[in-house]
């Protein structure tokens, strides 16, 4: 089945506020705010997820026959020049997709050291994508996800790294029903000065590899900026069916940058937004995670 995206284009200017990101609160993880959580691998470090419960979880969910579907992101690099931190703590796609109808994770990157989180590229490649391995199912399990209904998403950094890490190998590309990837992807662009984006031939022969594990789920790419290599790097490398692209005109949508909400056009944060664009991709993820399939 196609997973057909509307159009985005701006149809008119937008009166209604944005979303507000769930605020940060102490303590265990609860509806419609965002806690840390440190896991025991990690204990005494600062080594971290997030998590936000849905806005209509309660602790009986398991008495109850409930599950929810479950949106996890991966953030951009620290980069000040779009308001990107590049910390758990600054996501918003995965919220702005889903507006507490999901419970919603942002995974870290493991730094090198393992005590941290690391906040420009992959940090420990292994470690990191363990990581997600190990706490997505726990997460189902502790608190009513249904794992199979489980979309990764990213933000730059984090849009090469839902199929740079997500599709690292077989057992981690297992975990999602589909991928969605906002401004980058891997293969598309050589990253210089790194061991694993450059020389180009090598890195697109090796995101090639990656790709394929998709086998056949749904991808959602949307660019606001750098969308030249993208779609034609889709094109040839998958079947038309399993794939959506659009792209997202950040100045119709914004205006003149730098404004009140949004630095830069390279952002995360039109999700926040209802407009003709977030209807799209939340039409997509509802589609997406709509089986009737119980969790594994």
């Amino acid at each position: 089945m196609r997973y057909a995206l509307l159009a985005l284009v701006l149809a008119s200017k937008l009166t209604a506020a944005d979303l507000i990101v769930p605020p940060l609160t102490e303590g265990a993880p609860q509806p419609g705010k965002r806690a840390t959580v440190i896991t025991a691998e990690y204990v005494g470090t600062k080594v971290h997820h997030l998590i936000a419960l849905p806005d209509d979880w309660t602790p009986d969910w398991k008495a109850r026959g409930k599950h929810w579907p479950v949106i996890a992101e991966y953030t951009g690099n620290y980069y000040p020049g779009s308001g990107s931190t590049g910390q758990a703590e600054g996501a918003a796609l995965g919220y702005g997709l889903t507006r507490g109808k999901a419970i919603w994770v942002i995974l870290p990157y493991v730094a090198k050291d393992h005590h941290q989180n690391e906040i420009t590229w992959w940090g420990d490649i292994d470690a990191t994508v363990s990581y997600a391995k190990t706490n997505i199912p726990r997460i189902c399990n502790e608190f009513g996800g249904n794992a199979n209904k489980v979309v990764l998403c990213g933000f730059s950094r984090g849009a090469i790294g839902v199929s740079f890490l997500g599709l690292h190998d077989e057992e981690v590309a297992k975990l999602w029903c589909g991928l969605w990837a906002h401004d980058h992807f891997d293969g598309a662009t050589e990253w210089k000065g790194t061991d694993w984006g450059s020389p180009l031939a090598r890195y697109r022969q090796e995101a090639a590899v990656r790709l394929k594990r998709l086998q056949g789920r749904p991808l959602l790419v949307t660019q606001g900026s750098g969308a030249a290599a993208v779609r034609p790097l889709l094109a040839a490398q998958l079947s038309a069916p399993s794939w959506t692209y659009a792209d997202v005109d950040m100045q119709a949508l914004y205006g003149k940058f730098p404004n009140e909400s949004v630095k830069h056009p390279h952002n995360d944060r039109w999700l926040l937004r209802d407009c003709p664009q977030t209807n799209a991709a939340r039409d997509w993820f509802e589609r997406v995670t709509a089986s009737d399939k119980p969790s594994k």
